[in-house]
């Protein structure tokens, strides 16, 4: 095991642009293999305020902060970001929704983080579809953030509001094919109504 001081952790992490890592990750990289020394590595990082703890065994890097989104992503895998926060990135909704939204195939939770809420809803796995990597993180194509949002608003988990929906960006071909996989008729009408 190398003995690295917190100047040397550092400019590991800023060398390699490190913004988010797991206690494995941690390990690996600074060949520490003995747990009882990992955990006391961590605990005087995070006691000078250079790494936060996310959730058990997940971490950030104070000086190279994260993106909410790539935080969403790492702190719950596999997740996409969705629904609210996704239809907010791309327009189709005014402003900002204070939690950060995302879709995952594990059970529904939310987690605080940085005084931020995350908020992962479960679909089922053959609903785990339609997103795409942008800028590091994961993202709902805008069609499929729609049609998650509309899903949960069926299952009462969303209410469902699109008086003040800029939809005229939204490819209605690739949402019309979308909502097919859905296999979901009141999906299919809601569909049918707002994109006449």
């Amino acid at each position: 095991m190398g003995t690295y001081s917190a100047t040397d952790i550092i400019k590991v992490l800023q060398e390699k642009q490190i913004s988010l890592f797991s206690l494995t990750d941690f390990g690996r990289l600074f060949d520490i293999s003995n747990s009882l020394n990992l955990y006391k590595r961590i605990q005087r990082l995070e006691k000078k305020g250079l790494i936060q703890k996310l959730t058990n065994g997940k971490y950030s890097f104070l000086l190279n902060p994260p993106d909410d989104f790539l935080i969403a992503n790492f702190t719950l895998q596999p997740s996409y970001i969705s629904l609210e926060s996704a239809l907010s990135f791309y327009g189709i909704i005014t402003g900002f929704p204070y939690q950060i939204t995302s879709i995952s195939v594990k059970k529904s939770k939310n987690i605080n983080i940085q005084q931020k809420e995350f908020q992962y809803s479960q679909i089922a796995n053959k609903l785990y579809w339609g997103y795409e990597k942008k800028d590091d993180f994961l993202i709902a194509d805008p069609e499929k953030a729609l049609l998650d949002y509309i899903y949960l608003g069926l299952k009462g988990l969303r209410n469902l509001d699109f008086d003040e929906m800029e939809l005229s960006g939204i490819d209605r071909q690739k949402l019309v094919i979308y909502t097919r996989r859905f296999d979901n008729k009141k999906m299919s009408k809601i569909i049918k109504k707002i994109i006449k």
